[in-house]
């Protein structure tokens, strides 16, 4: 009966002791972002045929082969004057 008891406990001690190593406090789940949309064509761009011209030349200056793409959603048809002198793009 002894061993019985001896036994028991040391199982119950073993048992406690390896549950007590498992807990943690913290959580290991990164939370990422979720993903944005693209870019899109900003407003003032938009605003005449000259800062459209404008914002498109700037664009090609700027832009990279892995750079995210630009989203023209809000682009229908661009902006045009009968009256503006044509804007040199060179």
């Amino acid at each position: 009966m002894r061993n019985l008891n001896k036994t028991l406990f040391l199982g119950l001690l073993a048992g406690a002791l390896l549950s007590a190593c498992g807990g943690s406090d913290h959580d290991d789940v990164v939370v990422v972002p979720p993903p944005t949309g693209p870019a899109q064509v900003p407003d003032s761009a938009l605003a005449t045929s000259a800062s459209f011209t404008q914002f498109a030349i700037e664009q090609s200056r700027s832009s990279s082969d892995s750079a995210e793409p630009l989203g023209a959603d809000k682009v229908s048809v661009p902006p045009s004057s009968e009256t503006d002198e044509p804007v040199s793009l060179g």
